[in-house]
């Protein structure tokens, strides 16, 4: 939409690299398990930006904001919903202060709201979609290059994410899903399912992020190529984590084994590459540099 370096690069041919893992990270280094990402933005900045500066190091294109439960909605199992937007906006500030001095891109991360929309949950649409826009609103007047609607699962609940950004913001927008049941979502979406309808509002790329094996992942993208005429992001997770003696998740995917897979995604359709859950600096260093091979 409008100018765009992000949607010029894509236009032009170039494969780019986005990040790695935002919460598993920021647990190794400390987190609290089952405390959202977003209140480090306001309780441990340093650590945020130095995640950013690892990830930059290690060959990213794209750095996302540390705002993935941005939403009031989410916000509010945290008692923060207040200050909704002085997280989102503080989140820019900090990839921004990661990324001075590069060519790399910040992109608006937008999770779910954890809640379910009528009629099988209790969350309006038109709640959802104000929500969303006022997440949306935030990050880009703080000046990310992109939005990204991540980690879906229901097209009711993705749609609403894309009305509310679309209401406030004209960046460059990119939805992902995630096929958390193999090759379907938990509401059994499928890839191709997922591109009819979001294509159909007007987004600039689709996406699949998290999931569930490699394989999986892999079989989820042959399928979304085979329908999409839109770029692809493409950010599966390290394989499925297992518990420590201290309850901690262990992921099996080594850097080698994430990086050796690479050209296979390439080659099924993807153009833009990172990691989700489990992915470390040191895996994005290796998918960075098979990309860049």
């Amino acid at each position: 939409m409008g100018n765009s370096r992000f949607l010029d690069l894509l236009s032009s041919g170039q494969k780019l690299v986005a990040d790695g893992a935002t919460g598993t990270n920021l647990q190794a280094r400390g987190l609290e398990r089952g405390l959202p990402s977003d209140v480090w933005v306001l309780e441990n900045p340093q650590q945020i930006v130095q995640l950013h500066r690892d990830f930059v190091a290690a060959g990213a294109d794209i750095i996302l904001t540390s705002s993935f439960g941005g939403t009031t909605i989410s916000l509010e199992h945290s008692g923060l919903a207040e200050r909704a937007a002085e997280i989102n906006r503080r989140a820019v500030e900090l990839a921004k202060q990661a990324t001075a001095g590069t060519d790399v891109l910040v992109a608006g991360s937008m999770g779910p709201t954890g809640e379910i929309l009528k009629p099988l949950g209790k969350l309006d649409e038109h709640v959802a979609i104000a929500a969303f826009a006022e997440q949306a609103r935030a990050l880009t007047e703080a000046g990310v290059d992109l939005l990204v609607i991540e980690t879906q699962f229901d097209l009711q609940e993705a749609s609403a994410a894309v009305k509310g950004a679309r209401s406030v913001s004209s960046l460059p927008l990119v939805v992902s899903f995630s096929y958390d049941r193999g090759t379907r979502t938990m509401t059994g979406v499928k890839p191709s399912q997922m591109c009819r309808e979001i294509s159909a509002l007007g987004v600039d790329v689709l996406g699949i992020n998290c999931g569930r094996s490699l394989e999986d992942n892999l079989k989820a993208l042959e399928e979304l190529y085979q329908v999409s005429s839109l770029p692809i992001w493409f950010k599966p997770n390290a394989g499925l984590p297992r518990l420590d003696d201290e309850e901690k998740p262990i992921y099996d995917v080594t850097p080698e084994m994430m990086a050796a897979q690479v050209p296979e995604w390439l080659a099924a359709g993807a153009q833009i590459v990172g990691g989700c859950c489990g992915t470390s600096p040191e895996h994005l260093r290796q998918i960075a540099q098979a990309v860049k091979a």
